[in-house]
């Protein structure tokens, strides 16, 4: 299947609506945006700044937040806890990057998700004593700038010319689940081509 306006289209439309969210600091937000826009039952991900007090943070004026990428994903399909094990086979829990914005953070928005996170670390042997992972509640999310959104699409023209005939704009594009998948695919994430490329 050649990528196609009508092909974007049609695979936006098509995907789910009722979703969760999660949100993880990981490092640099970039590479867990590609990992996880790749996996099966994630519908969008958008990258940006959380963990901090500092208001309206920005790349350059971050403050004492920490880079994110926060994943929409359907609860039916995959689920609070298999995000989880992504994340945490994504980095070390016993080692913290020393700058705070590559910060290494399992955020929680939901009673559930704290329950669903303590299963996890007593089904796996964790001891969150000893973790250097933080855990907090995510209060607040501010979306980083419209070039770090699917960072790996950018210089990619058959990709972004398509989004443009297509008539998305950067947001449009920051929330669409064909560029997240297609961000997770260039980024060489899944060895077969998604549904929108077959």
């Amino acid at each position: 299947m050649t990528l196609t306006p009508t092909v974007l289209r049609e695979y936006d439309n098509n995907a789910s609506t009722e979703t969760a969210t999660a949100t993880f600091g990981l490092g640099c937000f970039w590479g867990p945006d590609a990992y996880f826009g790749a996996l099966d039952g994630v519908a969008r991900t958008r990258v940006g700044y959380a963990g901090g007090r500092k208001d309206n943070p920005s790349y350059h004026a971050l403050g004492d937040h920490t880079e994110v990428v926060q994943v929409d994903y359907d609860p039916e399909q995959l689920s609070f806890t298999e995000l989880v094990e992504h994340a945490f086979q994504q980095h070390n829990p016993h080692q913290q990057p020393p700058k705070r914005q590559y910060h290494h953070i399992i955020f929680t928005a939901t009673a559930e998700q704290e329950e669903m996170l303590e299963t996890y670390f007593e089904t796996n042997g964790y001891d969150t004593d000893t973790l250097a992972t933080r855990i907090e509640p995510v209060e607040t999310f501010s979306v980083a700038e419209s070039y770090h959104q699917k960072f790996n699409l950018r210089g990619k023209r058959w990709i972004t010319d398509v989004f443009t005939e297509a008539g998305y704009d950067k947001q449009e594009i920051r929330e669409s689940p064909a560029a997240a998948t297609l961000n997770g695919h260039v980024a060489g994430h899944n060895v077969d081509a998604p549904a929108l490329l077959q």
